[in-house]
């Protein structure tokens, strides 16, 4: 699979470096080219923000360009590609669509150092949801949802019988101690002077 980020500010790879150019979510928006086996010269032009995704390509001559809400994708999958030849094999990250022409690869690595990172945060910025593909083809989500909202089997309640619950509160222990009242005067029998008017 792969991925070339245009140069749209002049950007180029400094010689002799060995960092490969990736796409940036947090940069959206972007304009890359991928491959496409069906268009001429095998290559397509792709504008990607985060509410639109424009794909241009042209096929037999005929230029065409679809627009496409970021909505209409399943969304962000995490594919394992197996080596094949000389090739190695490569995880890589995809935007899925129903149309497997209009899946959009975003992320590929010979390695998976940082791969769950990437996952996140294309499906954090897109607003999709996390997807697995399997050996066959078929997508799951990595984890259950409701919704928009991720969800998890419930925790225990806590224990209500645990060794800190007679404790006294910590405040009881910084108060002064009170005053012993033996040997205080006591007045018994007096008239209360009071100022009235």
């Amino acid at each position: 699979m792969f991925v070339r980020r245009q140069a749209l500010v002049g950007r180029v790879t400094p010689a002799g470096s060995s960092r490969v150019e990736r796409l940036d979510p947090f940069s959206l928006p972007v304009q890359f080219t991928a491959t496409d086996k069906a268009a001429d010269g095998r290559l397509r032009t792709v504008e990607l923000t985060r509410e639109r995704v424009v794909v241009r390509r042209s096929v037999g001559g005929i230029k065409m360009a679809v627009n496409l809400p970021v909505s209409a994708y399943l969304g962000v999958a995490l594919r394992m590609t197996p080596p094949e030849g000389d090739a190695p094999g490569a995880v890589s990250i995809v935007l899925e669509h129903r149309d497997q022409g209009l899946s959009l690869p975003l992320f590929s690595a010979d390695d998976s150092t940082d791969i769950v990172a990437e996952w996140q945060s294309w499906a954090q910025v897109l607003g999709m949801p996390l997807l697995v593909a399997e050996a066959d083809g078929r997508l799951r989500e990595a984890f259950d949802r409701m919704g928009a909202v991720r969800v998890a089997s419930p925790t225990g309640r806590r224990r209500r019988r645990s060794a800190i619950r007679s404790r006294r509160p910590s405040i009881l222990m910084r108060r002064k101690p009170g005053r012993s009242i033996d040997g205080a005067t006591v007045h018994r029998d007096a008239r209360e002077i009071i100022a009235r008017s």
